[in-house]
C-alpha cells in the first residue's frame, strides 16, 4: 500500500502530531480523514491501520489517518481543535500530496465517532476551531461523515447504573471533559439541516455504547432534514471484526465515492 507515513501537521506544547496517508490505487480518489477510537485517553493513528484504513482505501478511497491529543493530559476541546487542524492542513496541502481536498470526508470509530461528528456539526464555532497547525485561511468543514458504534449524548452514556459503572466506570467522560458536567455535551443539540450526510453504523450487541445512541444520532438528522443512513449489524459488538469485514468496508467506501464525487 503506497503512502506516506509520520507526517507532522501540527506542534502543540512541544509535541508533533501527526497522520499517515494511505492511498487508494486509483486516480483521482476521494479523501476521508480517520479518527480512532480509546475512550479519548489512549490509541493511536496507525494502531487498525493493517485491518481498516489501509483495507478501506483498496476500495477508492484516500485514508488519512490522524493522532490527536489525549485525555487526561488533554481536555476537551482541544482534542476538536486539533482534528479540525488536521483538516486544516490537509487541505493547504493537499496539492502537493497529490490528493483531492476540496470534498473531504471523516470517519472516526467510538470515541473518534464522536470527535469526527462533533467536528462535521460546528462549522464556524469559534471555540471549537482553534489554531492548531495554523492554515486559519482553510475550512474545516467536512463533506461526509462515517460515524462507526460511537457516543450521541455524553450524559446519556454517562447516566449507569450502579453495576454498569462498576463495569465501565465513568472517567473515559471525565478525563475527556476535565470533570465538566456532561449535560450539553450532545451532538443531537448541534443537528442542523445543512448538516453533511452521515453513514452511521452500530452492533446490535453493544455494550460499551448502546445501539440506541447511534439511531438517536440518525433520527435527529432526519428530523431535520440532513441525509443519514443507520447500518445495524446484526450480533455484533463494540469494536467487532464484522465492522472491518471485506463487505462492510466495501460498502462503506462505496458510499463515500458516490457522497464526495
Amino acid at each position: 500500500m503506497s503512502g506516506d507515513r509520520d507526517l507532522v501537521y501540527a506542534t502543540v506544547d512541544g509535541a508533533e502530531l501527526r497522520l499517515d496517508v494511505y492511498r487508494a490505487p486509483v486516480a483521482a480518489a476521494p479523501v476521508v480523514v480517520y479518527l480512532h477510537g480509546g475512550g479519548w485517553s489512549r490509541g493511536d493513528r496507525g494502531a487498525e491501520a493493517h485491518r481498516r484504513q489501509a483495507p478501506l482505501a483498496e476500495h477508492g478511497v484516500n485514508v488519512v489517518s490522524v493522532d490527536y491529543r489525549l485525555a487526561p493530559g488533554a481536555v476537551y476541546p482541544r482534542q476538536v481543535h486539533d482534528v479540525k487542524g488536521a483538516v486544516r492542513w490537509l487541505r493547504a496541502h493537499g496539492g502537493r500530496l497529490g490528493l483531492e481536498t476540496g470534498r473531504l470526508g471523516v470517519w472516526g470509530a467510538s470515541a473518534g465517532a464522536y470527535l469526527a461528528s462533533l467536528l462535521a456539526l460546528s462549522p464556524g464555532d469559534a471555540e471549537l476551531e482553534g489554531t492548531v497547525g495554523g492554515n486559519l485561511e482553510q475550512s474545516s468543514a467536512v463533506q461526509a461523515v462515517v460515524h462507526w458504534f460511537g457516543q450521541a449524548d455524553l450524559a446519556a452514556t454517562a447516566a449507569r447504573s450502579e453495576v454498569e459503572a462498576r463495569l465501565l466506570p465513568f472517567h473515559f467522560e471525565a478525563d475527556f471533559l476535565g470533570g465538566a458536567d456532561p449535560t450539553g455535551f450532545s451532538l443531537l443539540s448541534r443537528v442542523t439541516p445543512d448538516a453533511p450526510p452521515f453513514l452511521i453504523a452500530h452492533g446490535d450487541r453493544d455494550r460499551i455504547v448502546p445501539p440506541s445512541e447511534g439511531r438517536a444520532l440518525h433520527d435527529a438528522l432526519v428530523r431535520a432534514g440532513a441525509s443519514s443512513r443507520f447500518e445495524l449489524l446484526g450480533g455484533a459488538g463494540h469494536e467487532d471484526a464484522a465492522f472491518d469485514s471485506p463487505v462492510h468496508l466495501a460498502t462503506t467506501a462505496a458510499w463515500l465515492r458516490a457522497v464526495l464525487s
